[in-house]
């Protein structure tokens, strides 16, 4: 039976990785996947999902607006497909995860969503925000705080290191923007201690 999966966390804790992994094992045993990514995010290429520890791999990409039920539907067509896997799913909109929602009931694909769950004022992205509530199954990559706690947060930084409290919710951007935190330390930095 499909299902629509969320794996959320925040930066850095391998979510692509992880995608990249599962994507894998499936066409190891001769299974075919799809992958999907953000159109705007081409920190690893044009196209293409990238680990922080130097594995990728070709995928096709979402654009604002874009219906990802006529985009699978149409990827079905010319042959089998037992997995879609999308990666920057917090860009996704509401509606596009409606229809990925449709896709899990109407074609039987499973679909595995990898993104982030809050921005760096701890908001939710609205694709986030539509996957927590329409996701079948919801997974947290973990990773650390440098104090050793479970990192839940995420702190925009400008290029001297300074931590920015307001911006746009989107920029791109890896380890030199962003750094994951405790809930503590992201209140201690965002000023709120």
């Amino acid at each position: 039976m499909a299902k629509l999966y969320f794996h959320y966390s925040t930066m850095n804790a391998g979510k692509s990785t992880l995608l990249l992994q599962a994507s894998h094992n499936y066409r190891e045993r001769g299974m075919q996947t799809y992958l999907i990514t953000a159109q705007f995010d081409n920190r690893a290429g044009d196209a293409r999902i990238g680990s922080r520890i130097g594995i990728g791999a070709e995928a096709d990409t979402f654009a604002e607006g874009e219906d990802l039920f006529q985009k699978i539907e149409a990827r079905l067509a010319e042959g089998p497909c037992t997995c879609v896997f999308i990666d920057e799913a917090q860009f996704l909109s509401g509606d596009q995860v409606w229809q990925l929602a449709r896709v899990v009931d109407d074609l039987g694909v499973p679909i595995m969503c990898y993104g982030l769950r809050l921005d760096f004022q701890g908001k939710l992205f609205p694709g986030s925000a539509a996957l927590l509530a329409l996701a079948d199954e919801m997974r947290e990559v973990r990773t650390i705080c440098h104090c050793g706690k479970k990192a839940t947060m995420v702190v925009r930084q400008d290029d001297q290191g300074r931590v920015l409290t307001d911006g746009d919710q989107v920029q791109i951007g890896g380890n030199e923007t962003y750094v994951s935190l405790c809930r503590r330390h992201w209140r201690e930095a965002m000023g709120d201690l």
